[in-house]
Order: structure tokens, then C-alpha cells, then sequence
């Protein structure tokens, strides 16, 4: 999954990248968490009259995604995540895969590997980012919920997919990744079907992200200060990549070997 986030880019790197008229400026946020609001992008209503820009905005939404059917949140599960394997199949995420899908700008992620209880070993705090640094796009969801008094609240949620080798070390879940030449492709649900998309529903490349063992102090909501993300020397180092095993050249078996 993914619960935790950053987003410490400038407010001027984020309309660049997603090609805005406009944007508020943000302060850096270090430790993102449920329920707070999120910067999301999505797709306008209309282009500027005589802008080759595309046609989108960036809005703030509550992340932790309410369905518009929902009648009391409190009764209601908190969705920070949704499985891109199976959201378009739930009655939670199935308009908002059709109709709403946003692009949700992060500097990293945070992600906890938690060892089996057995072990005796503590959990541990990873800070993963893009390698070559920057700003990454996370697939995500959105829905309006409208109380019984006409208020509304815009909500959202990341969409997760299963991990790659290197994260998998870590979780079994990691974040779906929208590249910006896909970012046109993902947004448009006018013409784009969930089912045009699904493609871009996948782990990130192998060699995208580094992971960085932190403190725990990324694990209090409180702590939002740039000293979360201070390398720090884990207990115990993360297994090395396994790579693919090979089919063997030669033998009488003919199978596959382990390279480890």
C-alpha cells in the first residue's frame, strides 16, 4: 500500500511538469498522511482560449476516498489505496475509474518492511524516491461526497499495484506510476475506457526507485520536518534483488538454474 508520501517540490516544478496555466504556491510537506488534503491534477473544463497548454488544473482533495453513495463516512472505510487489478470490478472505485481518474504529484513514498513476528526483529522505515530525483505521478482516483445538507467534500485515493523486485523486498504493494508522456492518455475519460488504460496499470521499472532506511519518527503524524528523511543504518540490510532464473545451455535436464 501506500500511506505515506511527500510532495517537496516547488510549486513552479509541478506546473511545469504538468503543463498548468496556474497553480497556488504550496509549502513542502515531508510526511503526507490520510485524511489530510492532497494536491491531485485533473482534467478542466474547457483550454484557454489560445493556449497550447492541455486543458487541466490542480486542486486540493481529502485523501481517503468517499464514494458519492456513501450516506455516513464514519460508517464508511477509510480508502487511501485502491488494488488497480481489481478497481474497476468495486462498487467503491468503479465511476471514479470511468469518470475521474487524477494524477497525484510526490516527491517519494514512504513504506514499512515488516518482518514476521517471530523474528523478533523490528519494523523498519524506508524512504523511496526516483533515483534520478524529481517529480513522480501517482494513478489516482477521485469522488465528491455530498452530505445531507448539500456540503461537499472532494475526495481521492492512490491507486497500488503489485510490486516490483526491488520494492517487493519491502512491500508487496507499491504505487502505480504515470509517466508524463501518459499523463495526457490517463486523464482523458472522455474517450479513454478504463479498459484503453489498463496498460499503464503496472510496476514501475526496476531501476526507478531507491529505497532508503529512515527513523521512525515518520511513523508520528506530528513530525513533518526534512530530518524524516536522514539515511540512518538499518538492523538488518534488505535481501539482495533476485534476478530471473535462466534456462540452462546444456545439461541433460535441460531446466532452469537459480543465478543464487
Amino acid at each position: 500500500m501506500c500511506g505515506r508520501f511527500s510532495l517537496t517540490a516547488t510549486s513552479e516544478e509541478v506546473r511545469e511538469l504538468f503543463a498548468l496555466l496556474e497553480i497556488e504556491d504550496f509549502p513542502e510537506r515531508y510526511n503526507i498522511a490520510p485524511t489530510q488534503p492532497i494536491l491531485v491534477i485533473l482534467s478542466g473544463d474547457r483550454s484557454e482560449p489560445g493556449s497550447n497548454l492541455p486543458d487541466r488544473k490542480a486542486v486540493l482533495v481529502r485523501w481517503g476516498l468517499t464514494p458519492s453513495w456513501v450516506k455516513d463516512p464514519k460508517d464508511f472505510p477509510l480508502l487511501i489505496n485502491a488494488r488497480a487489478e481489481t478497481a474497476i470490478g468495486k462498487a467503491s472505485f468503479r465511476a471514479a475509474m470511468r469518470h475521474r481518474r487524477i494524477l497525484v504529484p510526490a516527491s517519494s513514498f514512504y513504506e514499512w518492511h515488516r518482518p514476521p513476528k517471530e523474528s523478533g526483529e523490528k519494523s523498519q522505515a524506508y524512504w523511496i524516491r526516483p533515483k534520478k530525483g524529481g517529480i513522480v505521478a501517482f494513478a489516482g482516483l477521485m469522488e465528491t461526497w455530498a452530505s445531507a445538507d448539500g456540503s461537499e467534500v472532494d475526495t481521492g485515493a492512490i491507486l497500488t499495484v503489485g510490486a516490483n523486485a526491488s520494492i517487493a523486498r519491502i512491500h508487496d504493494r507499491m504505487p502505480v506510476v504515470i509517466q508524463p508522456e501518459d499523463f495526457a492518455r490517463w486523464l482523458d475519460c472522455r474517450t479513454q475506457e478504463p479498459r484503453d488504460v489498463a496498460d499503464l496499470l503496472k510496476p514501475a521499472d526496476e531501476d526507478y526507485f531507491e529505497a532508503i532506511a529512515v527513523s521512525d519518527k515518520v511513523n508520528a503524524v506530528r513530525n513533518v520536518g526534512p530530518d524524516l528523511q536522514q539515511p540512518v543504518e538499518p538492523e538488518k540490510p534488505l535481501e539482495p534483488v533476485k534476478k530471473p532464473a535462466r534456462r540452462s545451455s546444456g545439461g541433460s535436464g535441460g531446466g532452469q538454474m537459480s543465478l543464487f
